[in-house]
């Protein structure tokens, strides 16, 4: 081959090796002093995506976990508050009961009515400060049903006494109850419905004479109280078809919303409702319960133990909640090991390659430097022989 002086090939064929091994260098000291494998753009642009929607998903999840541990912390403020109500309800049914016997005076029964109205005033009190970072929990928090819904002020057709409500989100609910023979309802809010088959509590297609039952509308949230004939304090029967059409509103209400998932869906939400409980709210209804008379506290009697009953269910459905939030905060801590382990797969540098790239690449590198002033050299000694033979 001739001999050139202007481009000496060798040497740039060994430049061009050297170049390229220290940009695998520089690229190898980068991942392992940082431990990630994608750190720019160029890395994997097709990574770079998977691993920035991966890790957006693990920030939710971790804040969702947050979330649902404060939840679970309001709703056993909550909880713990009614337990004191239960307790000053049960007080409050023994002064009734002391003062619904002839043995003992009006003068008696005015002092056991001081102690019944400092009780009931307390049961106000607790409520009004039975609070959660600055929210009032027991006046009314959460989604309530709307009084004017139709399932409601048809009750004297429809048997409906009460709606109650376990995580219903806002919106109106509509029942299908158009079959009188198949026992079978369904509610739903133009999204989301749930069919319940009644058949197996119902005489015949009615609800049994002096009873009710629940329909309990779970996936919903709604739980809708039906009674039969002679039931105190129902206006109607319910009868297989006569919710057809009915609807339950169900107004938004101050709280009660948890985010206990990372995207915006109803699904990763969970509404928490808790009906106003101070004695003189329409729950308890205890402001116009009197014990100074043996016949005023006869009749306290029966409201107390409806106080009684419904402070229990409340308690009960947040003890539910709390229950619900513990596998919720396990199935998101589960979610986020199993995400980040994607993530770290796509993200993360192999350090066991990465050293051996190093290596392999920082001897192709110390090669390269030698070849190219073994070439240099070469030319050099290979151009002076030749001047040298010349001048010979």
């Amino acid at each position: 081959m001739p001999l050139r002086i202007n481009h000496n090939i060798a040497a740039l064929n060994a430049t061009r090796h050297l170049n390229a091994a220290n940009r695998v260098l520089q690229t190898g000291f980068e991942r392992l002093s940082s431990g990630l494998r994608i750190n720019r753009a160029s890395d994997d642009a097709a990574g770079l995506q998977i691993r920035e929607g991966l890790r957006a998903e693990i920030a939710g999840l971790k804040v969702s976990v947050q979330n649902a541990t404060l939840a679970t912390n309001l709703v056993q403020t909550a909880e713990g508050s009614l337990g004191e109500v239960n307790a000053i309800l049960i007080r409050l049914r023994e002064l009734a009961t002391q003062s619904s016997t002839s043995t003992i005076s009006d003068n008696n029964r005015a002092s056991i009515q001081a102690e019944f109205s400092q009780l009931t005033a307390e049961i106000d009190r607790i409520a009004q400060s039975t609070t959660f970072n600055d929210q009032i929990l027991l006046t009314g928090f959460g989604n309530a049903v709307d009084p004017t819904s139709t399932a409601l002020t048809t009750s004297n057709t429809t048997g409906v006494t009460d709606i109650r409500l376990s995580g219903a989100s806002a919106g109106t609910f509509t029942f299908v109850d158009t079959s009188a023979t198949d026992g079978q309802i369904t509610l739903g809010d133009g999204g989301t419905s749930q069919t319940l088959s009644l058949g197996t509590v119902l005489d015949g297609s009615v609800v049994a004479t002096g009873t009710q039952t629940v329909a309990n509308f779970d996936r919903l949230g709604v739980q809708v109280k039906l009674a039969g004939a002679n039931v105190a304090g129902a206006t109607g029967q319910f009868t297989d078809g006569s919710l057809d059409g009915q609807q339950v509103v169900i107004e938004s209400g101050t709280g009660g919303s948890f985010q206990i998932g990372p995207k915006d869906a109803s699904f990763n939400r969970l509404e928490v409702s808790i009906p106003d409980l101070r004695a003189s709210g329409d729950a308890l209804n205890l402001s116009s319960v009197s014990v100074e008379s043996q016949a005023t506290a006869q009749a306290a009697l029966t409201s107390i133990d409806s106080a009684v009953a419904r402070v229990a269910q409340e308690r009960g459905t947040l003890g539910a909640t709390q229950n619900r939030l513990s596998f919720t905060i396990s199935a998101n801590e589960n979610a986020i090991e199993n995400v980040q382990a994607s993530e770290s797969s796509i993200s993360d540098a192999d350090i066991a390659l990465e050293v051996t790239r190093l290596t392999r690449t920082q001897i192709l590198a110390q090669l390269a430097t030698s070849i190219l002033t073994q070439a240099n050299s070469l030319q050099r000694q290979n151009v002076a022989t030749l001047l040298q033979f010349q001048g010979d």
